[in-house]
């Protein structure tokens, strides 16, 4: 398939998921799908949770963050007693408490950094019991708060924005569970490992050379980390490697299950707010963002690699392809790649090092607008909907009229709790990158010297403060200091947004609509979608420009042209 006709192909399918999968959602979280009461019941008598009782924000923001560190608290366990725990064919010991604790937290806030090699680090228990499981429970709690936002729009002098337990719950039994069995099974028909084996041992008789070739349960894992916008993986290699990413098929349907739930959201959205326009604006505004990276990446990779250029190799008839697998080329892997760092996702099929300056310009600064086009399952809606707060705010400066947003008044308190929720990323990935690249175990990271050096310590807090979990590659990341460090990033980025937003959603559920009148600023039209492109635009040039321009734009103009 060429790759023309693999972006019509994702546009379609997409378009389905839009339709069909959001539509399907909003019954789910609207409590008229049933077809697994039977296991859904049991889970509340479990909780001690009333179905029926709803929360405050304020009750709802708590269960997220005890929730939260629960499931933080067992993680950690695991990993540090997994050497005394069943399903651990490579006698894996327990893993060092700062690596720990580090992937613990990634895992719990659907980051997925991973500082270690899957293979040679973590038990099948703690891949399947721990990560696996975070995988669902993470992505879980990310829907469950964009839902809660969308309650705050759409209820009339409301004070609960739902019961984050029932959310919590459909979530993760009627729409990822069932989706994630079936692509699963379809990993394992085109190839992917699922396996309790342990390692083979494969010996070749013409040279006497005998391998280990380390196996486990990689299908059912691969499955969810990329429908829960998850990231990580089970070996180091990630989705570059034919165990966990075996065919074209199995690289195009990643790039499916990534997209298909924060595009279906903006249908829910438009739903549940009783206006379709609505979440199609949202949507517009995702597509232009994800449409102009993908192009930039997709070009800049296809004009071929600067340093084989200066090493004499002027013919590269295929690009870039250095660090990328033959099986897919440049333009299917800047696709997988672009895809994950445009969502909270993190997994990828080619080694981001190894991109042009331009190519991981385009993958560092899609993750520095938010992670907004689409962005993760739950976090990309309800991050667009805080620049949206922001951009009807401006809007309503310009016309000098008090701006409201789908009936509601947004005043002091709602453009407040906006900007925290915008600003605490930029604000954290800067101190931190400020921290490492001022002291000597920061500065011990990099295996670069210079401005390509600096991307890499860059990338690495940008990651995960966005939780995304890509990695720019050439950093060493598990020591202490990058540890801790990055666990900093990891809570601020998912917990200081998260109250934030269930704030503004209590805010605005509490108000009674306001009459649209001739003078109201359409949110639904052409000059909206152009108007929020522009907010997260700036917002992110602002923030960000100063620090790029020391690390991929410098690097990039040491090689002379733009692509």
């Amino acid at each position: 398939m060429t790759f023309t006709w693999t972006i019509v192909a994702l546009v379609v399918v997409l378009g389905l998921c839009w339709r069909f999968l959001g539509s399907y959602m909003v019954a789910v979280y609207e409590g008229r799908t049933k077809w697994l009461g039977f296991v859904e019941r049991p889970i509340y008598r479990l909780l001690g949770v009333d179905q029926k009782a709803e929360q405050s924000w304020k009750r709802y923001a708590t269960s997220v963050i005890a929730f939260s560190a629960v499931a933080l608290a067992i993680t950690y366990a695991i990993f540090r007693i997994q050497g005394h725990l069943p399903f651990n064919p490579g006698k894996f010991g327990a893993v060092r408490p700062d690596t720990a604790w580090n992937t613990a937290v990634s895992f719990v806030t659907n980051t997925n950094w991973q500082s270690y090699s899957g293979e040679t680090t973590m038990s099948y228990l703690s891949q399947m019991g721990a990560l696996a499981v975070q995988n669902f429970l993470s992505a879980s709690v990310g829907m469950a708060v964009a839902v809660a936002l969308i309650r705050g729009f759409a209820r009339k002098g409301s004070g609960t924005i739902g019961n984050f337990w029932v959310d919590f719950v459909r979530g993760t039994i009627y729409v990822l569970l069932p989706i994630a069995f079936v692509a699963a099974i379809v990993f394992i028909t085109q190839g992917a490992l699922q396996t309790l084996g342990g390692s083979a041992e494969v010996h070749n008789a013409l040279n006497g050379v005998s391998q280990t070739l380390p196996r486990g349960p990689i299908a059912s894992q691969e499955v969810i980390k990329q429908l829960g916008t998850n990231g990580g993986g089970f070996f180091n290699g990630n989705g570059a490697g034919p165990f966990e990413n075996p065919t074209g098929l199995t690289n195009f349907l990643s790039c499916v299950l990534i997209l298909c739930i924060p595009v279906a959201l903006t249908y829910t959205f438009g739903k549940m707010v009783f206006s379709i326009r609505q979440g199609l604006a949202i949507l517009a505004v995702m597509t232009v963002l994800f449409g102009g990276w993908l192009a930039m990446v997709t070009t800049a990779e296809h004009q071929g690699s600067p340093a084989m250029a200066a090493a004499g190799v002027v013919h590269q008839p295929l690009g870039n392809m250095e660090g990328k697998e033959t099986r897919f080329g440049t333009p299917s892997s800047s696709l997988y790649n672009v895809t994950s760092t445009q969502t909270s996702t993190g997994s990828v099929d080619s080694a981001a090092d190894s991109y042009t300056p331009m190519g991981g310009f385009g993958m560092i600064t899609g993750m520095m607008l938010g992670e907004v086009s689409p962005g993760g399952v739950g976090t990309g809606l309800y991050s667009m909907l805080l620049f949206a707060v922001i951009t009807v705010f401006i809007g309503g400066l310009m016309v000098g009229r008090t701006p409201e947003y789908l009936g509601k008044k947004i005043q002091a308190k709602e453009v407040k709790l906006a900007a925290l929720g915008v600003l605490v990323m930029p604000i954290t990935v800067l101190v931190l990158t400020a921290v490492a690249v001022s002291v000597s175990a920061g500065k011990a990271g990099p295996l670069n010297a210079g401005p390509h050096g600096f991307s890499e310590i860059l990338y690495a807090y940008t990651s995960q403060t966005n939780n995304n979990g890509s990695g720019f590659g050439g950093l060493s990341a598990n020591t202490p200091f990058y540890n801790i460090t990055g666990t900093i990033g990891l809570l601020l980025g998912r917990f200081a947004i998260i109250v934030p937003v269930l704030a503004l959603a209590g805010s605005l559920a509490a108000q009674r609509p306001v009459a649209t009148s001739l003078g109201t600023f359409r949110t639904d039209r052409p000059m909206f979608v152009g108007l929020l492109t522009a907010v997260v635009l700036i917002v992110g040039a602002l923030t960000f420009f100063p620090a790029l321009a020391l690390g991929p734009i410098v690097e990039h103009f040491s090689h002379g042209s733009f692509f």
